[in-house]
């Protein structure tokens, strides 16, 4: 499978203006021969804690997702605040749309405490592991990534990682080494997509999406503008990583 993550800005809180920038990029991707695209974290407001922010599951964001999955036939997901039928606060959702009008949600799992996401944000209570056209897909937000053991947990049904984010540039070396661990680690693809640009708040982003293949070595990378990185992932490629280090079954 051919995946791509757009890297990209986001408009403080306007998710009709990021629905319109968003479009034309995903398309680009897609005429590059993106099978799936990951946006970036919280993709459609940027990472606020603004409250009442959240939106309802299946809302705008999950709309948007779903009408650019069904126009170009391809498998479409960024993060974004969703609030539970519960009322409660909303979980930071990744939200998995597919062409056939197929949808998973992961919730983030860690909310970010430094910056104040848990007393705003939910956690979620699990990993999702979804297969997609003979690709073991496990996805992650942001903080999430420092949680080794997390990743650890899913790794014997995980052909790729997705992890979306809004990862800061003062702690860039952070993101990129991390990724590139928890592929050497697990011994499968892990796909990074941050987003570029200053937040509300004035964070700055440096991006540095990348894609990285189960022996750590980056096939795509990009640097802080918008853009996006493509790569082809082959579950076939992690078998025979596996197959050749047996590391895996050593784990206690």
């Amino acid at each position: 499978m051919r995946i791509a993550a757009v890297q990209h800005d986001i408009v403080w809180e306007d998710r009709t203006a990021n629905f319109a920038r968003l479009a034309p990029q995903v398309a680009r991707a897609v005429g590059a021969g993106a099978e799936f695209v990951l946006l970036s974290e919280t993709f459609s407001t940027g990472f606020t804690m603004t409250p009442g922010i959240g939106e309802p599951e299946g809302g705008p964001s999950s709309q948007f997702l779903q009408a650019q999955a069904a126009e170009h036939g391809v498998w479409v997901a960024g993060s974004c605040p969703e609030v539970a039928p519960d009322g409660q606060l909303p979980y930071n959702s990744l939200v998995m749309a597919g062409p056939d009008g197929t949808v998973h949600r992961y919730r983030k799992l860690h909310p970010f405490t430094h910056g104040g996401e848990h007393e705003r944000f939910r956690a979620g209570e699990k990993p999702l592991t979804v297969e997609i056209g003979g690709l073991r897909v496990t996805p992650f937000i942001c903080y999430d990534l420092r949680f080794a053991d997390v990743f650890w947990s899913a790794a014997l049904d995980t052909d790729v990682y997705l992890v979306t984010a809004n990862w800061p540039a003062r702690r860039r070396h952070h993101w990129q080494t991390l990724l590139r661990a928890r592929a050497i680690e697990n011994q499968a693809y892990v796909v990074g997509c941050n987003r570029v640009g200053a937040a509300g708040d004035g964070t700055e982003h440096a991006g540095d999406s990348m894609v990285v293949d189960p022996m750590g070595e980056l096939l795509a990378t990009a640097a802080g503008s918008e853009t996006f990185v493509l790569a082809d992932v082959d579950p076939a490629a992690v078998t025979a990583t596996r197959d050749q280090l047996r590391f895996l079954p050593d784990r206690r």
